[in-house]
């Protein structure tokens, strides 16, 4: 049994205590002892357990109380609880209650061990269970992670370099850019993937309650700690913590951050335990740190521990070819199901959404794509469908009658380019989008005089690289 296993073990019966704790720690447990109810519901505060080993019969904090006191501070924790032979009834009650299971007097030894193997074993399940399905809700994301223009392509590239490394990342880029999917993506193709991806929006906590939410803290620590909680760069340990928006941290924040990197060990608020910390530490921010810590603003050598590699994601207004690939994939993700509505898009309203500056970068795309979708009564979403602002800012008017300038076959004509710069001259995509077939853009591009020089040959195609 491994050693980091942690087990309290309660009996105010201080001899039988001591037997079961040599026994236990012979096995291979770390073990605590609480020699009554009221000192294991303390010690349940200070310290996260694998496992709890109770006595029912003590006074005048009983085994039930300590059963009812973890179920409620810590439900992932099993209790064992001990009983003699006559009370049987009372356990089986109590494992109604939540108990993991009982084991009745004279304890046999033995038993005792395999029943706290069992237990162990049982929280370790639930905990990486947990884990586990805190992944599987946010991969998906990741696959968000799109584009083929040249430089979200270097994007990848680098991602790839650094992944299998220690090293510290910094990811540059403005909001909605899709930082944290980036920061998600080195983890998941690192050697981590298996272990925990912990965020932090360091915009989002108070200053006064910033140490408690990265350190944790201990039951009675501060006014509001009724309980013993991990802090957040605890629970990334062996995996990977995001700190997002780390530019907004306070001096003060920054000092007791820059303090826990540089030892690899926090302290819970309250307590003086020093607990190793094992962390790939990636950070993220739409301000520029280098200007910050220029100001004053920012610790430089805070900025030294974080930005040994950078990563610097362009808005959406810079890659404009990229947003027909991010639509069909919003349209495929936030799509109907076996409804037919609002499944694809109109020539107009793509023309629209690639003209738009998308001020709110990729997030943005997403939201208008999928209200779209939600508002939908007919399969082809048309400007129609579209908020206000995307047209009137981004001049997406031009598919509807009335007020049009030019001729509308100079109008077929921008179209045409319009499509064939979205998809860099990829001719049987652009056909796609157009809703044309192939041979229909052959003849398009010599009715216009499309030349060679302004679209690219038939087999050139660009690169599709996500994550």
């Amino acid at each position: 049994m491994s050693g980091d296993s942690w087990l309290l073990v309660v009996d105010d019966d201080r001899r039988n205590l001591e037997m079961l704790g040599e026994a236990l720690r012979g096995a291979g447990f770390q073990t605590d002892l609480a020699d009554s109810g009221q000192q294991a519901i303390e010690r349940g505060g200070v310290r996260e357990y694998d496992s709890v080993i109770s006595d029912i019969k003590m006074a005048p904090v009983t085994g039930m109380d300590v059963l009812k006191a973890f179920r409620l501070s810590s439900p992932e924790t099993p209790v064992v609880l001990l009983t003699a032979f006559g009370s049987v009834d009372t356990a089986i009650q109590a494992m109604k209650q939540g108990a993991f299971d009982y084991i009745t007097k004279p304890v046999n030894l033995d038993e005792l061990v395999l029943v706290a193997q069992r237990a162990v074993n049982h929280c370790r399940l639930v905990r990486e269970r947990r884990h586990l399905r805190s992944v599987l809700d946010e991969r998906p994301r990741a696959a968000s992670i799109i584009g083929r223009s040249r430089k979200m392509v270097e994007v990848f590239k680098l991602v790839g370099k650094v992944a299998r490394s220690r090293t510290a990342v910094l990811i540059q880029g403005e909001s909605g850019t899709g930082k944290e999917l980036i920061a998600r993506a080195i983890h998941d193709h690192s050697d981590r993937a298996a272990r925990p991806f912990v965020a932090v929006n360091c915009s989002a906590i108070p200053d006064s309650l910033l140490e408690s939410e990265l350190f944790g803290h201990v039951k009675g620590s501060f006014t509001g700690a009724h309980a013993f909680r991990r802090g957040l760069l605890e629970e990334a340990n062996g995996g990977t913590f995001f700190l997002d928006e780390v530019g907004d941290l306070s001096p003060a924040g920054q000092a007791k951050l820059l303090r826990a990197l540089q030892e690899g060990e926090v302290r819970r608020v309250g307590s003086n335990e020093a607990i190793s910390v094992d962390l790939r530490i990636i950070a993220a921010s739409r301000r520029n740190l280098q200007q910050l810590a220029a100001a004053g603003q920012f610790r430089e050598d805070l900025l030294y521990r974080l930005n040994t590699v950078t990563i610097v994601l362009p808005p959406l207004r810079e890659r404009p070819e990229d947003i027909p690939l991010l639509i069909e994939f919003f349209l495929a993700r936030h799509g109907p199901g076996e409804r037919t509505a609002g499944s694809s898009l109109s020539k107009d309203a793509l023309q629209a959404l690639v003209k738009y500056p998308w001020p709110g970068n990729v997030r943005e795309l997403e939201h208008v794509i999928e209200r779209a979708v939600a508002l939908a009564t007919h399969s082809v979403l048309s400007v129609e469908d579209l908020p206000p602002e995307i047209l009137r800012k981004g001049n997406g008017a031009a598919g509807r009658t009335g007020g049009l300038p030019g001729t509308l076959n100079a109008l077929r004509r921008d179209h045409v380019l319009t499509m064939l710069e979205s998809t860099r001259g990829n001719k049987e995509h652009a056909a796609r989008l157009l809703g044309i077939s192939r041979r229909t853009l052959y003849r398009l591009l010599d009715r216009y005089g499309l030349t060679k020089s302004q679209s690219k040959s038939d087999g050139e195609t660009s690169d599709t690289a996500s994550t």
